[in-house]
């Protein structure tokens, strides 16, 4: 006690209480006391008599931690599982929950609980359990029967022989127009096209080529897609390995992919075209690499003509593969490979189907 009066530091809540209690050894009256520590002669009293009981344990304060909880943790859970739920499944007229809109249906609902919560602390209990207002997200679910062989032949491909696996895919359409983008400028002041009601050049298909192991990407812009397009960039495929081994092309199930004269060359040259899954062109390599390609190219473009978007293409292509290793390239495929393969909810590796023969 002699020592928390003398120091005088640490909780002055403990200091004064064990100023009461030596005061009351010293044969003080409860009166004295209450005006030596400027306290209420009640308060003194119960400190008094909580040392009798407890002993020095009294010194320490025990907060009263402020009043009651009003929401209970069934109310929380049941705040997180109506947060969850799309409205209209619970009758209401709207698509999405805000935070008023949610906060006056969990005080007015018909169900069986009612929880009165302000906006305020909504939004703190919809934080706390890790609920953030988000982007919906579409994808086509495939209906292939023959998905889970598709997409287990490609992983094997492009696992046992790198070297030889090469994709093949359309980017399109080009249009010559204002297309809109980002860059760097002044606060306020971004970078302005001009509108453009006048699309009088057409449309172009950029059609791409991807070799996994060298990763290298090629490719030539043509008027539309067809059959002898797609041969013709097969054949740049089978140049690109002349040795004659087999050699395996990743592509989608476009009619101009499946003719029976692109069959009948690739038995003949020993090219397996690798079809993916209908609805799932996530699963072509290439598609990671269509996204910089747009970024880069075509977002923030107004070209005049296409012959200057397709020089633009190709000088980006040119870059791309002159820097195909860096570092900074290699994180940035890997983010737009992941953003590709989130589309279909899954990674790349969990499909354990037998492949084909």
């Amino acid at each position: 006690m002699l020592r928390i009066t003398r120091r005088g530091t640490g909780s002055a809540i403990r200091l004064r209480r064990a100023m009461v209690v030596l005061a009351s050894a010293g044969g003080n009256s409860v009166p004295v006391i209450a005006r030596l520590v400027q306290a209420d002669e009640d308060s003194v009293r119960q400190v008094i008599h909580r040392f009798n009981e407890m002993g020095m344990a009294c010194l320490n304060p025990q907060w009263a931690g402020g009043r009651p909880r009003l929401i209970s943790e069934d109310d929380e859970a049941f705040i997180v599982a109506t947060a969850s739920t799309r409205p209209e499944t619970l009758d209401q007229p709207f698509t999405r929950w805000s935070l008023r809109k949610l906060a006056d249906y969990l005080t007015r609902n018909r169900g069986p609980r009612r929880v009165q919560v302000g906006r305020e602390r909504l939004r703190q209990l919809l934080r706390k359990h890790d609920l953030t207002f988000q982007r919906t997200k579409t994808w086509k679910e495939s209906n292939d029967p023959a998905k889970d062989t598709k997409l287990a032949r490609i992983e094997q491909v492009m696992t046992e022989f790198p070297d030889r696996v090469f994709a093949f895919d359309e980017f399109g359409p080009l249009t010559i127009r204002p297309h809109g983008g980002s860059s760097w400028a002044p606060a306020g002041h971004p970078d302005r096209l001009p509108a453009n009601y006048h699309k009088l050049h057409g449309v172009r298909q950029f059609h791409g080529c991807y070799s996994v192991g060298d990763d290298t990407l090629w490719g030539v812009v043509r008027r539309r897609k067809s059959a002898a397009n797609t041969l013709a960039a097969l054949k740049s495929i089978r140049r690109a390995r002349p040795d004659g081994a087999p050699i395996y092309v990743i592509l989608d199930n476009l009619s101009a992919h499946r003719g029976a004269g692109i069959r009948q060359w690739a038995a003949r040259h020993k090219v397996e075209l690798c079809f993916t899954p209908t609805y799932s062109s996530w699963a072509n390599p290439i598609e990671a690499h269509f996204g910089p390609l747009r970024m880069f190219t075509v977002a923030g473009s107004n070209r005049a003509n296409h012959p200057a978007s397709t020089k633009a293409i190709h000088a980006y292509l040119r870059w791309r593969n002159a820097n195909a290793r860096h570092p900074d390239v290699l994180a940035a495929q890997r983010r737009e490979r992941a953003r590709v393969r989130s589309e279909r909810q899954r990674r790349w590796g969990q499909t354990t189907a037998k492949a084909a023969a």
